[in-house]
């Protein structure tokens, strides 16, 4: 085991989480991904571990991202994408042709970065947001 496959172990201990093979190959592919769908990382991990249902991949991310190992990233029109949390504050550009998303670090810099017209009541502590474009290498292409 490397140290950063032991770095990850202990995370999922902390967490009340076995570190079995396929949470551990998960988490590492993620890291290495940066933004990565559930087929995406069932691939990966089932190249690294062996086989794999997209099922147990399915309940992976559900478990991680439950216990704030993994965020979840959802842009509209696109499947759903899990990167590491590093509880860090920031946000994603997607491009609109080829669906390459990239982190964008918050403007403000804390959270949240941005302030509602109202807060209906709510203690508001995190912003998310999702910039649209044209990423250069489609700019280029057309």
């Amino acid at each position: 085991m490397n140290t950063h496959t032991s770095d990850f172990a202990c995370q999922l201990r902390s967490c009340d989480l076995r570190a079995t093979q396929p949470r551990l190959a998960a988490l590492t592919e993620v890291e290495k991904s940066g933004h990565i769908t559930v087929d995406d990382l069932r691939d990966r991990v089932a190249t690294q571990i062996g086989s794999v249902s997209t099922q147990a991949v399915y309940d992976i991310v559900h478990a991680l991202t439950g216990k704030g190992l993994l965020r979840e990233i959802r842009p509209v029109g696109l499947p759903t994408m899990y990167e590491i949390n590093m509880h860090d504050n920031h946000h994603h550009l997607v491009c609109r042709s080829c669906g390459e998303v990239v982190d964008v670090a918050c403007a403000v810099g804390y959270r949240p970065c941005l302030t509602a017209a109202t807060s209906h009541g709510y203690v508001i502590d995190e912003a998310e947001v999702i910039y649209w474009g044209t990423c250069p290498a489609c700019q280029q292409a057309a």
